[in-house]
């Protein structure tokens, strides 16, 4: 087999354990879902009376539990995969397997079909921001 160089004339600069740039980048080629969790929390909480994710279910790469408690004082464990989040019990950190609820794509659709004060808060805040941006773009 012919080559264009020699393979010991090129540098040794292939290692990457030792290069930092690349070292945080081992092993992310699936998502972690409890870094998922805690945005999905921290994007909603204030539309909400409680949520956190849960340290009593166990959290994988593909899968993450989030307890809440809607401003009805409604509470649920949602479980979080890649396809989406769905109601899992009706209580923090428990699952029922008998339990058959529907994903949904996002926890905004999760909880405007679960909460009517959580789609008012909601929306009460989006209006907000317009009416913040729209004064902003007017000055």
């Amino acid at each position: 087999m012919e080559t264009d160089c020699n393979p010991m004339e090129l540098p040794n600069n292939t290692d990457f354990e030792d290069d930092s740039d690349y070292r945080d980048f081992e092993g992310t080629d699936v998502k972690d879902m409890r870094l998922e969790a805690e945005a999905v929390v921290n994007d909603v909480l204030f539309a909400v009376s409680n949520m956190f994710v849960s340290k009593t279910l166990p959290c994988a790469e593909d899968v993450a539990y989030i307890n809440v408690e809607t401003r009805e004082r409604n509470r649920y464990c949602l479980e979080l995969t890649e396809a989406g989040l769905r109601v899992v019990a009706y209580d923090f950190d428990q699952t029922d397997d008998r339990l058959q609820t529907p994903y949904h794509e996002t926890v905004y659709s999760l909880l405007d079909s679960l909460s009517p004060a959580y789609r008012e808060v909601f929306g009460n805040a989006l209006l907000q921001r317009l009416e913040a941006l729209k004064k902003e773009s007017q000055s």
